[in-house]
């Protein structure tokens, strides 16, 4: 979802950038859309992931509330290698 969802972001800046260049402010919806579709496909891919996004990890941090900065699934092969490569040191 990254893959679609990331390069939306700068191109949307950059039409409304060229829109308010050329006076065509009138489309502002085109750049506007870009962005809700590019945070819409971000945030289902987040949730298919089982992750927060990094926007909501900032506020809920801020408020102190619980936050999941990596997937529960990718957390535990992470954990797995940390513990394979401690064991590889005490060798």
């Amino acid at each position: 979802m990254h893959a679609l969802s990331i390069p939306l972001l700068p191109i949307a800046g950059v039409l409304a950038v060229v829109q308010c260049v050329d006076g065509v402010w009138a489309l502002w919806w085109r750049p506007a859309g870009l962005l809700i579709v590019s945070y819409a496909f971000q945030w289902a891919g987040h949730r298919i992931e089982g992750n927060d996004m990094g926007e909501v990890i900032l506020l809920k941090k801020l408020l102190g509330r619980p936050f999941v900065d990596i997937a529960p699934r990718y957390r535990a092969a992470d954990q797995a290698c940390t513990d394979r490569a401690g064991e590889a040191q005490k060798s």
